[in-house]
């Protein structure tokens, strides 16, 4: 299968309802600050970050049930913040779901994997340095 990549397109934004929310909130705002992503703003009941946006279950945002097991992949500068955004979500508890390095999705693929509060699988990807924004590769599946 070969599907083409383009970045910054298809999601508009991801809403995830999550069990603990602080516990949520000290993860992303850790490992996001590493790709230079602060939070946006936050509330006793949510919080959000460029497009994720988190809630609690019991928020007027939510629909009272927690998400279900989700992928999430952001995208970093360059593998030294892939190398940190996995250091830092361990030192904050993370458990690893895969080390930094090469993937087999293309040539330049370099990403790591962390677990967060509710077993989201949350990737930290850096495409190499021929792809930069509003360009595309292809990835063979």
């Amino acid at each position: 299968m070969t599907m083409e990549l383009h970045r910054g397109r298809l999601i508009d934004h991801v809403h995830l309802v999550v069990g603990d929310l602080e516990a949520s909130r000290r993860f992303y705002r850790a490992v996001l600050s590493v790709l230079g992503i602060g939070l946006g703003g936050e509330g006793k009941d949510h919080f959000w970050a460029d497009e994720l946006f988190v809630s609690s279950a019991d928020s007027r945002h939510a629909e009272g049930q927690r998400t279900g097991r989700v992928h999430l992949a952001f995208q970093a500068p360059n593998r030294e913040a892939v190398d940190e955004f996995h250091r830092v979500g361990l030192a904050s508890g993370a458990p690893s779901n895969g080390a930094p390095g090469v993937r087999r999705y293309h040539a330049d693929y370099y990403a790591a994997f962390l677990l967060d509060p509710d077993g989201n699988n949350v990737e930290a990807v850096y495409h190499g340095p021929h792809v930069r924004s509003a360009e595309s590769v292809v990835i063979r599946f």
